[in-house]
């Protein structure tokens, strides 16, 4: 495999990256041209908000090719191309060969919710002293525990579950991407569990895992949320949280909980006032800026 990696501005970024593509690379990778030094940049905006601008004002445009020969042709293809104008070429490297399965399998170890409650990838063995895992390779869907929003959620529903059988109760969990909390709460013995997502995708994977954790869980599209719930679980983020108000509150049973995810500690405020017709939120859990938010009907 071989490395073409060019130096573009901003403005030649996409039309550099689409040509990269008509000529067949194998993928194509964009970084911060100046990372690690007091150029560097921050470009993402905050989590549920578009990037302010879509490129670095100097990118390192990588491409990668299987010959040599077709990295080379693709650099003199483009040298002369109006779009390549500011543009250069930082050379093609080889890359060694590597087992990608193992090195990417390296990146992700078990994941620790509680001292006996730990997300473990297909891969690895327990640790020693967990009582209860959950099994979980990344995948498309989101929600792998490691973020602090899913882990909080989690460390909510072994808290919860540990109060007795049945504590959880008919659980719904809306956006459930992996999957992660509906199976969570099988684990402590909710029952029965809803998972639903407007992501196909979500949906499958969620059943997937479902099946690799030999849980018993529905999954489908919202429209399968049916009825009252003693547990609502909703890890998404603040603003469609807040449109989803009405309908999370209309399924949250007389005694039951609401747990909201996904929402940064300023944010706390405006998901109060959003609820306040329907639920009292309070904070319930922190870590790292983000918070997680529960309600009880009365």
């Amino acid at each position: 495999m071989y490395e073409l990696t060019l130096l573009c501005p901003e403005e030649r970024v996409d039309a550099v990256s689409e040509a990269f593509d008509a000529l067949d690379a194998l993928s194509v990778s964009v970084e911060d041209a100046d990372a690690q030094t007091e150029a560097e940049q921050a470009l993402f905006g905050e989590p549920g908000m578009p990037a302010p601008r879509q490129a670095w004002n100097k990118s390192r445009v990588t491409a990668l090719f299987a010959t040599h020969a077709a990295a080379d042709e693709a650099a003199q293809l483009l040298a002369p191309q109006d779009f390549f104008a500011g543009c250069e070429v930082a050379g093609i490297a080889e890359l060694p060969e590597q087992d990608w399965v193992r090195l990417t399998q390296s990146q992700f170890e078990p994941v620790q919710i509680t001292p006996e409650f730990w997300i473990v990838p297909s891969w690895h063995e327990p640790p020693a002293g967990a009582l209860q895992t959950i099994r979980l390779d990344p995948g498309m869907a989101f929600g792998t525990g490691t973020h602090p929003t899913t882990r909080m959620c989690l460390r909510w529903i072994a808290r919860q579950g540990a109060a007795g059988a049945g504590a959880l109760g008919r659980v719904l969990d809306y956006g459930c991407g992996s999957g992660i909390l509906a199976i969570g709460a099988a684990k402590f013995g909710a029952a029965p569990i809803d998972a639903v997502d407007i992501d196909p995708a979500a949906v499958q994977a969620t059943l997937d895992n479902a099946q690799a954790n030999e849980v018993q869980l529905a999954a489908g599209l919202p429209e399968q949320a049916q009825g009252a719930y003693r547990t609502v679980l909703a890890n998404i983020l603040a603003t469609p949280l807040k449109v989803l108000a009405p309908l999370l509150c209309t399924h949250v049973a007389p005694g039951g909980h609401l747990v909201l995810a996904g929402i940064l500690e300023r944010q706390a405020e405006e998901l109060q006032q959003a609820y306040a017709p329907w639920l009292q939120l309070a904070v319930a859990d922190s870590e790292d800026g983000w918070i997680l938010m529960v309600a009880q009907r009365p």
